[in-house]
């Protein structure tokens, strides 16, 4: 059928549609939107220019309703948005729904101020993979160690964030890893190694935070430094095991010094306690001694006006109390015999049992029993004083004397 054929344009109802009818309907709706007057009171039949016209304002509209909403954009409750215009900073907004102004006019920078960031110095991923030119260090008295740390931080000023870094990252960890070794190695450079390997671990990480925060808030990077760990100290891998035995000898000379304190703190009470002890007694039997003196002294001083006057009765009084307080602490039992030669007990383990306590006497009946054999026993007088005349027998049983006789001082 050929393209000029009158019936072209009729549909069938079972034909497909017809296209240039579809754009003949198209362009009169467009005719009459722009006012065109229709030609011979018929059917307006619009100029080509005008429906050319039409479309592309059509076109040029639509573009521009895609252009105008190309400007919105969700800012998430965790996050801030950063409006550039033109390349500079214009404002930030807050979280829901806004808009911009549409490229190239303005953009907007999404920053997540919730976000916790991390970098590692001296180790990626695990402690095996070691990053020697990062982690070995110089201390105070120049030795070598060994230091793993990580660092936590997050953004606290979105525009400070984006202006004042630098770094080649989004998330600033060049700069952050920068600092963080700098800070790390100025921290151990001022201790010693004995202090940084054992207890001067959680103080050096809290005075290496310290110092990074100081060093990013000069620079104005809006980033807050959340936590500092260390990881691992140690000595480096040529010289681990003699530092292990240099720390094994230091505890070894620790556990010596506090058993030699122990026994120290020990002894030491106990000797100071017997010398006061000592002392005390010393102080005591002195001051016996010389209350005794004085009680002597005090005693001659009372006598000796009673044996001015009774020289004689005086003197033998003395010789008697002298007598008696020594026989009280002998072993010798004196027996008056006036009375004839009757048989005589005698409880000698009673005695012996006085005089030694724990011993006993096995033959004690039949000692007491026995004949008492005579003996002759001679006691000295003092001088001026007649000698008593005796006549005794003794018995001698388990150290004790017992002495039987009469006329004991003449009397």
């Amino acid at each position: 059928m050929s393209q000029y054929d009158p019936k072209r344009g009729r549909r069938n109802n079972d034909g497909p549609p017809d296209l240039d009818e579809l754009f003949r309907r198209l362009n009169q709706k467009l005719a009459r939107l722009l006012g065109a007057k229709p030609v011979g009171g018929g059917t307006p039949e619009p100029d080509s220019k005008l429906a050319l016209k039409g479309g592309a304002l059509t076109i040029v509209g639509v573009l521009a309703a895609i252009w105008l909403a190309s400007g919105l954009y969700v800012v998430d409750a965790r996050e801030e948005g950063v409006v550039l215009r033109m390349g500079s900073y214009n404002r930030t907004t807050e979280s829901g729904l806004q808009w911009h102004m549409p490229y190239p006019f303005e953009k907007v920078e999404i920053v997540n101020l919730t976000e916790v960031r991390s970098i590692e110095v001296g180790y990626r991923s695990n402690a095996k993979n070691r990053v020697p030119e990062e982690s070995l260090m110089l201390t105070q008295d120049q030795n070598i160690i060994d230091v793993q740390m990580s660092v936590q931080y997050d953004v606290t000023d979105p525009k400070a964030f984006l202006f004042n870094n630098a770094a080649n990252d989004r998330d600033a960890k060049d700069i952050v890893k920068q600092v963080a070794e700098t800070s790390i190695r100025e921290e151990v450079g001022r201790n010693k190694v004995d202090f940084v390997l054992n207890e001067g671990r959680a103080q050096l990480a809290a005075n290496t935070q310290k110092l990074m925060q100081t060093i990013l808030d000069r620079y104005g990077m809006g980033v807050r430094i959340a936590k500092v760990n260390i990881n691992d100290v140690q000595p480096p891998e040529p010289v681990l095991a003699a530092f292990d035995d240099a720390i094994k000898a230091g505890q070894d000379k620790d556990k010596l010094r506090n058993e030699g304190l122990a026994y120290a703190n020990e002894v030491v009470p106990k000797a100071k306690g017997l010398a006061a002890r000592l002392l005390q007694e010393a102080e005591g039997y002195k001051q016996k001694v010389v209350d005794n003196a004085e009680g002597d002294a005090s005693r001659f001083k009372q006598v000796l006006p009673e044996y001015n006057k009774a020289p004689k009765v005086t003197r033998d009084r003395l010789y008697y109390d002298m007598m008696q307080q020594i026989m009280s602490n002998t072993t010798k039992v004196v027996v008056d015999q006036k009375g004839g030669n009757n048989l005589l007990y005698l409880p000698l383990d009673k005695l012996i049992q006085a005089t030694n306590p724990g011993t006993t006497l096995s033959a004690a009946p039949a000692a007491a029993s026995a004949p008492a054999a005579p003996a002759a026993q001679a006691e000295t007088a003092p001088s001026g004083a007649s000698a008593p005349s005796t006549s005794s027998s003794s018995v001698r049983g388990g150290g004790r004397e017992v002495t039987r006789g009469r006329d004991f001082g003449g009397q």
